[in-house]
């Protein structure tokens, strides 16, 4: 695919013109509203995809209990699709060819539906997991390819705010999507539940039926292409940077309500607190598109520093009923930004390799996302959970420290990322 360095002005310092996937005749065709509303049918998607991840959550006693399993062999139904969506991210785009985009979301979205349909109706839990495999197999993918073609679906100036949108559909999950599940399955059972998501899964599927443009590949991409962009020095720190930041979120917010347990919140608080958690996320997620493709490396590293300050803070502030709910807003203000900051300036890394870029990006967060998990339980057994949130805060100093390493200097940002 081709780039244009032109896209910055000429002191270096804006993105505002990125073109994170290039700009297909299509979208200089289609009318303005018909390209947002392309947006929108993979942000329902997305909104689908990360209620149906992380649905089992809220369920785990009633599925455990009706499937005869231990609670901890019920979590491998969150484990499972994290574990094959970081495989399946990379391998499906590598198997992808020059297979038109649209048609592998449209597949993608298929077996989200199937899915959900094979959890609702599993007789037992060999069933149930090959159900969230199928899951795991279908997310990988649709993350890369919606951060990958986010800009193709609107003109190039708008990129940053169609990867915003698409990123909504998550804040939107977290707030909406798993409350409600876990409500229905209050009114009737965890089976219903899935059947809702499947629901929410078809309606995603009619809508990008409908509303998607063809999107043909540019190019299909190799193995030699991943091996390509890992042997470049920045790529390679941007992914660390990206591993380290994901996991210090994590790592903590695994435990962040056994935590609010334990500093005096009731389950009616502790309710409300992570409603208000997922609501200034959405709005930081809104207001940073407006600023980060102009100062995208100051915008990162002063949301990362919030997130540090205020894991740091949480343990010390654990006696303040007051004080930790500021602390975990203000968590929730800092990552509602983080996935598109990091998103874009992993385009940036690859502007070359745009879906590699993106394929190695949703497997970095995965992994991130297992790792940062496994590690906050280890350590949240042998020493409390303040030390889990303590280890959050620890990593992203080190994120930080690897922001900084870029050098703090906008103007040759892009110059440095593509070396």
């Amino acid at each position: 695919m081709e780039q244009n360095p032109s896209a910055f002005n000429a002191s270096g310092d804006s993105l505002a013109e990125l073109p994170l996937e290039g700009e297909d005749e299509v979208v200089s065709r289609a009318s303005p509203l018909r390209s947002w509303l392309s947006v929108v049918s993979v942000a329902i998607g997305a909104f689908a995809f990360v209620t149906t991840e992380f649905l089992p959550v809220g369920l785990l006693p009633q599925i455990a209990l009706d499937l005869n399993v231990s609670q901890g062999t019920a979590g491998l139904m969150v484990t499972i699709p994290g574990i094959i969506a970081a495989i399946s991210a990379p391998g499906l785009m590598l198997g992808a060819g020059r297979i038109n985009r649209r048609l592998i979301l449209l597949v993608l979205s298929v077996l989200l539906l199937a899915s959900n349909l094979v959890s609702a109706f599993a007789p037992g839990f060999g069933i149930m997991l090959l159900g969230r495999a199928l899951l795991g197999a279908a997310l990988g993918g649709f993350w890369t390819l919606a951060l990958a073609t986010s800009g193709r679906l609107v003109k190039q100036e708008h990129a940053a705010k169609a990867t915003a949108m698409i990123l909504s559909g998550v804040t939107f999950a977290t707030v909406i999507g798993v409350p409600l599940g876990t409500f229905i399955s209050g009114l009737s059972s965890w089976r219903v539940s899935f059947m809702a998501t499947g629901a929410l899964a078809a309606f995603a599927l009619a809508a990008q039926v409908l509303l998607l443009p063809s999107l043909p590949s540019k190019a299909a991409i190799r193995f030699s292409d991943m091996r390509a962009l890992l042997g470049r020095s920045n790529p390679r720190k941007s992914l660390l940077m990206v591993a380290l930041v994901f996991g210090a979120h994590f790592s903590s917010y695994t435990y962040v309500a056994p935590f609010l347990a334990e500093s005096g919140f009731s389950l009616s608080a502790i309710t409300t607190v992570l409603l208000g958690f997922g609501f200034v996320g959405f709005v930081s997620n809104l207001a940073i598109s407006t600023t980060v493709t102009r100062h995208l490396q100051t915008s990162l590293f002063s949301i990362v520093a919030v997130l540090m300050v205020a894991l740091f803070s949480l343990p010390l502030l654990h006696a303040s009923v007051a004080g930790v709910t500021v602390m975990v807003l203000a968590w929730g203000i800092a990552f509602g930004a983080i996935p598109l900051c990091l998103s874009i300036w992993l385009q940036l890394s690859s502007p070359d390799l745009p879906e590699a870029g993106s394929a190695l990006f949703v497997s970095i967060v995965q992994v991130a996302i297992a790792l940062g998990s496994f590690s906050g339980g280890v350590i949240v057994d042998g020493f409390g959970i303040s030390a889990t949130i303590w280890l959050g805060s620890v990593l992203a100093l080190a994120g930080l420290v690897m922001i900084a390493s870029f050098g703090m200097n906008n103007k040759k940002l892009h110059e440095v990322l593509q070396h």
